[in-house]
Order: structure tokens, then sequence, then C-alpha cells
């Protein structure tokens, strides 16, 4: 009889371990997505004395970007040992922010802002991800649409004059961007938050390949410039961890 009680005494104690185990929370922690076109304390090229507007020039052309909004759909951290957060979402190693569609309107004043965020668990994670999106008539995208019409079958808007004639600038583009994190970024247990800042070089994107500066219409369906502003786009785009939120690397 001694010998059955202690059995069940040592099955007792074994079971409650495996349930404390079981049970105990994982400490996550909060992580932050901001986004940022100028580095707070960096020179652009020129700022207008109106924190929202970013006046570049070149030669004896003048580009003044009033508003630059962007879609996007499914941001996402990826651990850096998954290969593809297609493969693997969610519990698997991707942590997902936003599965969109979401409208960002990029700041144009120096400093990142924060736009989404998440508890994710502990890790290290090699690369941020998500859809630049163009709007569709399909039912993940009626909600966004029904509240941004002015985005159908468009992915990218921006605003502003060139030469001092107003412009308004519209893509179709269509791009999922991995953005590697170099160095990865750790997230350990414990309080509060870190941030991750996805930089968009703006004063980037109406670039001719010897840097002048090109008319942001010519960009626009069937422009003389389309693909060459679709690939600045497309490359102008990094992140790194940013925890004071300047827009530089920490």
């Amino acid at each position: 009889m001694k010998r059955i009680i202690m059995g069940s005494s040592l099955l007792a104690a074994l079971t409650l371990s495996a349930c404390s185990e079981t049970n105990t929370p994982t400490q996550f922690r909060n992580v932050q997505v901001s986004f940022a076109t100028q580095s707070a304390g960096s020179a652009p090229l020129a700022m207008t004395t109106a924190t929202l507007d970013d006046t570049l020039t070149s030669g004896t052309d003048t580009l003044l970007i009033e508003s630059a909004e962007i879609v996007l759909r499914e941001i996402e951290l990826k651990r850096i040992d998954v290969t593809n957060c297609d493969l693997e979402p969610g519990d698997d190693g991707c942590e997902e922010f936003e599965t969109g569609p979401v409208l960002v309107s990029l700041p144009l004043s120096p400093g990142a802002e924060v736009e989404f965020d998440l508890d994710v668990p502990p890790g290290t994670y090699s690369e941020i991800e998500f859809d630049v999106h163009k709007v569709e008539d399909e039912p993940s995208d009626l909600i966004f649409l029904q509240a941004h019409p002015e985005f159908d079958k468009l992915s990218i808007r921006v605003t502003g004059t060139f030469n001092g004639s107003s412009f308004l600038f519209e893509s179709d583009l269509g791009v999922e961007q991995e953005l590697a994190l170099v160095p990865a970024l750790t997230v350990e247990e414990g309080s509060g938050s870190v941030n991750v800042t996805v930089f968009v070089d703006v004063d980037a994107w109406f670039r001719d390949p010897s840097g002048g500066l090109v008319d942001p219409d010519t960009g626009n369906k069937g422009g003389l410039n389309e693909s060459l502003i679709k690939d600045n786009i497309k490359d102008s785009m990094e992140a790194f961890e940013d925890d004071d939120k300047d827009g530089r690397e920490s």
C-alpha cells in the first residue's frame, strides 16, 4: 500500500509539473512598425517651412511633394528559421500585423510614425514582408474601397507640384516586398516595446538614372516614365530596428 501511495504522489507531481509547463504563458513583447521618409536631424535636399511638404530641386526643376499614400496588405515579421511566410504563416513563424488592405500616409517630415503594433513571442526575426497592393473590386477589398473609392485599381497616390504646376501621380504597382532586417531583430522576454521602421525614400521616386527630376505626370498609366518610377518605388524601401523612431538604424 505504501508503494502505491508513493506512486500516486509521484504521478500527481509529474502531472502538476506538466500542466505548469503547458499553461505558463509566453512572455510576449510589443513590436511596433513605423514608416519614415526623412531621418530626424538629416538634411534633405530642401524642406519647406510647412513641415509636411517635401521640396526637391535639381537644376531648374523643382518638385514639391504634398502627400504620398500607399496601400499595403499582409504585413508580417518572418522568423530567421522560416523560408517562406506564404507556406508557414502565423504560429509557424510569421507574425502578422495586418491582413489589410490598409492605407499608409507616408510622413514627409523627419522621424518615424507608428502605423501598426503587435505582441509577438520571443525569437529572432530576419525580415519584414508586405504587399504593395493594387485595390481590386473583390470581396477582400470591398470595405477598403468603400472608404477610399479614389484607390480603385490603384496602390499609390502622390500629390504636389512640379515646376509650379499641380500633379496627381497614381500607380497600380503590385509587388511583394521582403525587406531584410540587418542585424536581425531579436525579441526577448521583458517589458517595453521594440520598433521596426520601414524607410521609404520618396525623394528617389521621381528621378532619372542621372539623379535629375522627372515630371510625376509622366509616370502615370501609359506615361513615358511609368516603368522607371515603378522600379524606383520598388527599390526605395529598407527596414531596420529603430527604437527611438528617428528614421535611422539603431
